[in-house]
């Protein structure tokens, strides 16, 4: 069975990406454009691991990695954060912190890399 991620970006075009790059390494991609909506999805789809960007137009998305990791139903699924602005090494340190960061423009070999590397773990 192949393992399910869900990407959160609110630009289309990234999201077309790294649909398509993910699925063609054999994941089961769900995308989404919205915060707001991350949690039904989550209950819906039942990720292995989320890909989560820090700017989104109506939302943080570390404000959104910290409600997952402070939810005990979801809390040990991996999230990966992206952006484009922010350093996220220090992050990685607080409470309801990432499992990992990319920044971006990303190098798809490394984020390959980390997401085998958290779906191994």
């Amino acid at each position: 069975m192949c393992k399910r991620i869900l990407v959160l970006d609110d630009d289309q075009a990234i999201l077309e990406v790294l649909g398509d790059v993910l699925e063609y390494n054999g994941y089961d991609v769900n995308t989404l454009s919205r915060g707001d909506k991350i949690f039904e999805r989550i209950e819906e789809y039942h990720p292995d691991l989320i890909l989560l960007d820090v700017m989104l137009a109506e939302m943080d998305g570390r404000d959104i990695c910290r409600q997952i990791k402070q939810d005990a139903h979801i809390a040990n699924i991996p999230v990966i954060l992206i952006s484009a602005t922010h350093d996220l090494s220090k992050c990685l340190t607080q409470t309801g912190a990432p499992n990992d960061f990319v920044a971006k423009p990303f190098d798809i070999d490394n984020l390959l890399n980390k997401i085998e590397h958290q779906l191994a773990a």
